[in-house]
């Protein structure tokens, strides 16, 4: 007896090695180097000032990940139904308002009032005052957009947004975040920043081969776009004119494109414009020893990739947002170590409240500005 149990044993041994080192996996992971991590100090010193937020009920709703103030003074935010609801700035008046059938991301509004979408299923929508949706962009050049996300519209009209992967679309691998899972752990940097005309109707490639493009912002005179780029812990400032332009070629900055904040303590996800020059970044995670580790360890990152989407290297929850300005210094850090409210994607800041955005979360977080010192 003894002697078969040690054969099945090992022959279960032989068929784990096997699977983890031979089966097939949907990502071709590619070789980069982690810088060290950090940590929390500096000004990102440990604290505690987002801990203690107030919750708003959100119908049911899960995940208020984009968020923009309307011209009817209402506050907007996109959830996973693929609904956009609005509500009052005090928190009441909570209504559906519309539903694209997809999943929003980011949000913006233009001159004309309508409510522009970056729709990670469809693609780039304006929604009317009346809630009904127009497609602005799914393609460039028939090069289809996989993954748009977020958003933000200049005052001459043209709309500027990112599509996090040509790899992984949110529609065709299980939703936005395994998507952005596997093309982060893959980080074959195909992400882009894109442009859309809407006086010429074509979308255009601003800069490509970015680790999964994401939060977008302009400048105060919008010469610059400021990007944030998950995969690689940074945010970018680039210059609206530049065409195709590489990240890889560019990370010695070059008078188009700089690095502004890099090796940050975790993962930047939404840009948003603030008050009295801030530019709110969240951190959807913190960074992870085990990620940065197996950056030079393709092969590993495709044994990773066979285990149980449980087993998978995904740090826990950790709530952190941060203000800087235009020139990178940063001049405000909060955080919340307990992650008691996941996913901390995101800031959108009114005049006396900072509403916190979340790609998971099953109520819309806020706290008073007041609080954390700021006017």
């Amino acid at each position: 007896m003894l002697r078969k149990a040690a054969t099945f044993i090992a022959i279960l041994a032989v068929v784990a090695i096997t699977y983890l080192t031979l089966a097939p996996v949907p990502v071709d992971p590619v070789a980069w180097q982690a810088p060290p991590a950090p940590g929390y100090a500096g000004p990102h010193a440990s604290n505690t000032r987002l801990a203690n937020l107030h919750h708003l009920k959100i119908g049911g709703e899960i995940g208020p990940e984009g968020m923009a103030s309307g011209p009817d003074g209402k506050l907007y935010a996109a959830v996973a139904s693929g609904a956009i609801v609005r509500l009052n700035q005090d928190g009441s008046g909570f209504e559906k308002w519309t539903d694209t059938g997809g999943r929003v991301l980011g949000i913006d509004f233009d001159a004309q009032g309508r409510l522009i979408a970056a729709d990670a299923m469809r693609g780039l929508l304006a929604i009317g005052p009346d809630g009904k949706h127009e497609l602005l962009s799914d393609n460039v050049d028939g090069d289809p957009i996989r993954y748009a996300n977020s958003v933000a519209v200049s005052k001459s009209g043209r709309i500027y947004f990112t599509d996090s992967s040509r790899r992984f679309g949110a529609k065709d691998w299980g939703g936005t975040f395994n998507a952005s899972v596997h093309d982060i752990l893959e980080h074959s940097a195909t992400g882009r920043l894109l442009e859309y005309d809407p006086a010429t109707r074509r979308t255009r490639t601003v800069m490509r081969d970015l680790c999964f493009a994401n939060g977008v912002a302009l400048s105060a005179d919008e010469s610059r776009i400021f990007v944030a780029e998950t995969g690689e812990y940074r945010v970018w400032s680039i210059d609206p004119a530049a065409s195709n332009m590489s990240a890889k070629a560019a990370t010695g900055g070059t008078p188009q494109a700089n690095i502004l904040l890099s090796n940050l303590p975790g993962y930047p996800d939404n840009l948003t414009r603030g008050g009295n020059g801030r530019i709110w970044l969240g951190l959807a995670k913190p960074r992870g020893a085990a990620v940065d580790k197996l950056s030079g360890q393709p092969f590993l990152r495709k044994v990773v990739m066979r285990l149980p989407k449980s087993l998978w290297p995904i740090p826990p929850a950790y709530g952190h947002v941060i203000a800087f300005d235009e020139r990178g210094k940063i001049i405000s850090d909060l955080q919340d170590p307990s992650g008691s409210y996941p996913e901390t994607t995101g800031v959108l800041e009114t005049a006396d409240r900072l509403y916190i955005q979340s790609l998971h979360a099953k109520s819309l977080a806020w706290l008073a500005k007041a609080d954390v010192g700021l006017k």
